[in-house]
């Protein structure tokens, strides 16, 4: 399952929608998407299966999830933070995720 956060709306539910496949093939992952305004889609996967694997690596492995979805809809993607279960403590941008300075559009 894929948490999403917050109201749902077309572009959340294509995002959602396409990494439902990745969740497939990755059971272990823990997959949230939200909006944090407008135009700015947030994406966090916290998946066991990363280690090991470059950040570079990883990011190449989820486009190729979400590289078929609408211009539009990849366009709103502002963050995808691809993450292992022993990286969020560390990680700013997970701090961030879960406690997001509130937008101003």
């Amino acid at each position: 399952m894929i948490t999403i956060r917050g109201k749902n709306d077309d572009g959340l539910q294509g995002v959602a929608d396409a990494l439902s496949k990745y969740k497939k093939q990755h059971h272990n992952a823990d997959i949230v998407v939200y909006r944090q305004n407008s135009v700015s889609v947030r994406i966090r996967i916290v998946d066991p299966d990363f280690d090991g694997i470059n950040k570079a690596d990883r990011h190449d492995i989820i486009w190729d999830f979400i590289t078929n979805l609408p211009e539009d809809q990849q366009s709103e993607i502002s963050l995808l933070l691809l993450l292992t279960p022993d990286e969020m403590e560390m990680s700013f941008a997970n701090d961030e995720f879960d406690n997001p300075i509130p937008s101003q559009l």
